[in-house]
């Protein structure tokens, strides 16, 4: 049986792995298996609270060109919102009790963020999704998931994305890239390392969380990293 690592984690999902291999939208197999492995964990006792990305439906920088940057950003938080309310159903399809917050009041759909009113639902055993960033524009939901994960006290950031770690250069161009198990924030920020923007890198360093990078095409890779096996690209002091 598996043995838990870590009590209490924040996940950030990345939008886009959502979409599955459409590209935009919703896989609901992508989402079953997703939320099926992060019930597992929380069947083993593990406090899971969740960020979920909004590029399966809209980038604020990408799709909003010619836009206001603001209005931009505010309909990327509206995209986080509608993944985080299909998360949310399968996890309650699957008997596990679920709570989305938003940054932005919109209380005939969610709560509102409320810290306590979170540490609170993870202490009881439910889920709570984070939707709408942080309420502010110019912040990625990479930042939101440091931010998130520092306010509820998680022992460790995991980000599951669409690439398995960080590499020394993409991946998808060079075939030759060279891919870390172990990094400290410091070299991620001297060596301009696209694993995470330069600000959740910052605030993972000031407040010392450790940021776990790995990928979500097996979504069983969220099980394994909440019981400590050694994936993906942890960095770290």
């Amino acid at each position: 049986m598996n043995e838990l690592k870590y009590k209490r984690v924040l996940i950030k999902i990345s939008g886009e792995a959502l979409a599955g291999e459409a590209g935009f939208g919703l896989d609901h197999d992508v989402i079953d298996s997703v939320v099926e492995a992060i019930a597992e964990t929380v069947r083993l006792g593990c406090e899971v609270g969740i960020v979920v990305g909004g590029g399966n439906f809209w980038r604020g920088v990408k799709n909003g060109k010619g836009m206001e940057r603001t209005r931009a950003d505010h309909m990327g938080m509206l995209a986080t919102t509608m993944n985080s309310l299909a998360l949310a159903d399968a996890f309650e399809k699957r008997g596990i009790p679920v709570r989305v917050q938003t940054a932005i009041e919109m209380r005939a759909i969610a709560e509102p963020y409320i810290r306590l009113r979170a540490v609170r639902h993870l202490e009881k055993g439910r889920v709570v999704i984070f939707g709408c960033g942080m309420g502010n524009p110019f912040f990625s939901t990479d930042t939101v998931a440091v931010l998130r994960g520092a306010e509820i006290n998680a022992e460790i950031i995991m980000m599951a994305k669409n690439i398995d770690g960080v590499y020394d250069d993409d991946p998808r161009t060079n075939p030759d890239a060279k891919k870390f198990d172990e990094l400290t924030y410091q070299e991620i920020l001297a060596r301009n390392l696209h694993a995470l923007d330069s600000t959740a890198t910052s605030l993972s360093m000031d407040n010392d969380i450790p940021v776990l990078l790995f990928a979500l095409e097996d979504p069983k890779n969220i099980v394994r990293a909440v019981c400590g096996e050694q994936i993906g690209t942890m960095i770290r002091k």
